[in-house]
């Protein structure tokens, strides 16, 4: 399994940063491997159960994943994927900054490869540590643009 993780502060306040990161077709917006990311259960409030089709490209290979809200809290948001090669786990957390000005980011992606991908799990976690960078910054970017 490969384990990501990236903490930082913006600023908007944990409300604001949640209510966005919680429709994962923002996506499309932070996530620099997301090439397209489709709401699949329909329309209405986003809420636990809700889905959605990711199309994503890794170090150069396409790769789609079906992801669900699997859990949401008033400071974390659980999203996991699956398709037949991997399950990947998001779990962001959001709480008051230090200073009170904003809000501390912390996002952790869990990535476990199955069958005979298992074999790239070395590779896969120095591509994931840069995909980890570039969404931290992103992820920062866009968020400071809500404030």
């Amino acid at each position: 399994m490969t384990t990501v993780n990236r903490t930082f502060d913006v600023h908007p306040q944990p409300s604001v940063v949640i209510d966005y990161l919680k429709d994962f077709s923002n996506a499309e917006e932070w996530d620099p491997g997301t090439e397209s990311c489709t709401r699949t259960d329909g329309s209405g409030p986003v809420q636990v159960g809700s889905t959605w089709h990711n199309v994503s490209k890794i170090a150069g290979v396409s790769t789609e994943l079906d992801y669900t809200l699997e859990s949401l809290t008033a400071d974390t948001i659980v999203l996991v994927g699956r398709n037949d090669s991997a399950t990947s786990t998001d779990t962001i957390t959001v709480v008051p900054s230090p200073d009170g000005a904003g809000s501390r980011v912390t996002y952790e992606a869990n990535i476990e490869m199955k069958g005979a991908a298992k074999l790239a799990d070395p590779i896969m976690k120095i591509v994931f540590e840069k995909i980890g960078s570039d969404t931290e910054d992103d992820m920062t970017t866009v968020l400071n643009r809500l404030a």
